[in-house]
């Protein structure tokens, strides 16, 4: 049997998640390893740890793959001991190779914010914060008889992905104009010969920031010309594939303090920060995996009843009061590990469907190093 490579599985899981689409304080990608090891057996955590390196150990895994990336800063030695630095030396000299899908992840559709939207039984999904400015109108001019070709290689490279839709595109016909220069080896008309008029479609198509160059090389790549003309202009709308955040609705709408049980429930949460109105109802709710504090502005914006995140500060909870003190909205900080341990899950079971005949295993260890200490109804003696 021949299994797939460390880049086989890394070509999967960026065309779900570009790592041109992480944060550019970020570091995602193959952090430890060599690319084109086969890999059978694959260990998938929340977290980089010594307990999940010792169970990799034990499972035989050769690959662990996480969501927060273990190498943030560079290093300045690999030595035994602790910290990042101890743990990448512990995975080489068990010959054990790391990637992490972080930032990326967060903001691919199907991602971290929407496996949280699901676990907590929302409909009707949506980006809360689309990325703004990351878009690019390419519109390249070819000759009828390539038509097809060309625009089916530009889906394939990754343009014309709208919301739901794949292979997107609009095309004019028109007539386009050249003479061979004598050093030209045209694909049309004869080098030094007349002018030519084709008869030629004009084919636009939506490219991400993060797929330019691809689908740039794709086109070169497809298109019969010697000098391919094509023009590249920024498109100042929301990206319907990239954000931050999800929205989505409740099946029907519930109190809080019910919605609030749901939460803690659903997410295996041992206590819950928030600030809210209890008599008020919950239907429209706003998600974001982990530290999503600075989307409480959109969450608020897009109608939101309620909003679940994690590391929210004490000022923060200020920012969802009206003038008069009482909650606009109920802002709920359920945890960072508790609102993203569902990303091991998100990662199983979408990387099975790849990849069938590797073991994907989720970690049995809890990565988070926090325990919340809840005190009891009466005192202890």
């Amino acid at each position: 049997m021949s299994y797939p490579t460390i880049r086989d599985v890394a070509q999967a899981l960026e065309t779900w998640a570009p790592r041109g689409s992480a944060q550019s304080y970020d570091n995602v990608g193959l952090q430890v390893g060599d690319p084109d090891l086969p890999v059978q057996r694959v260990l998938i955590a929340l977290d980089l740890t010594a307990l999940v390196i010792e169970e990799a150990i034990r499972e035989n895994a050769n690959l662990i793959i996480t969501h927060h990336p273990t190498i943030f800063k560079p290093l300045r030695s690999v030595t035994a001991g602790s910290g990042p630095a101890g743990l990448v030396f512990r995975l080489a000299q068990a010959g054990i190779a790391l990637y992490a899908a972080h930032t990326n992840l967060d903001a691919a559709p199907g991602g971290v914010s929407f496996a949280l939207a699901e676990q907590l039984g929302l409909q009707e999904v949506r980006f809360l914060k689309p990325f703004p400015e990351t878009l690019y109108k390419l519109a390249t001019f070819v000759p009828a008889s390539h038509a097809d070709a060309v625009r089916e290689a530009l889906a394939q490279a990754g343009a014309g992905r709208i919301g739901a839709y794949e292979a997107c595109a609009f095309a004019t016909e028109g007539i386009g104009y050249f003479r061979p220069t004598e050093s030209a080896s045209p694909f049309i008309g004869t080098p030094g010969g007349q002018l030519e008029a084709v008869q030629e479609l004009r084919i636009e198509v939506e490219v991400p920031r993060w797929h330019l160059d691809r689908v740039l090389n794709a086109l070169r790549q497809a298109h019969p010309y010697e000098e391919v003309a094509y023009d590249v202009y920024p498109v100042h709308q929301p990206n319907t594939r990239a954000g931050f955040g999800a929205v989505g609705r409740l099946p029907k709408p519930e109190p809080l303090p019910a919605f609030l049980h749901r939460v803690a429930e659903r997410l295996d949460a041992e206590a819950l920060r928030y600030t809210g109105d209890p008599s008020s109802t919950v239907e429209r709710v706003a998600v974001c995996g982990g530290s999503g504090s600075d989307l409480t502005g959109d969450a608020l914006a897009a109608g939101a009843d309620a909003y679940v995140t994690a590391d929210i500060t004490y000022h923060k909870f200020f920012d969802v009061l009206a003038p008069g003190g009482t909650p606009r909205m109920a802002l709920i900080d359920a945890g960072h590990f508790e609102t993203e341990r569902i990303v091991e899950e998100l990662l199983r079971r979408n990387l099975a469907e790849h990849f069938p005949d590797v073991t994907w295993l989720r970690t049995a260890s809890r990565t988070s190093p926090i325990h919340t200490y809840v005190r009891p109804a009466t005192p202890l003696h």
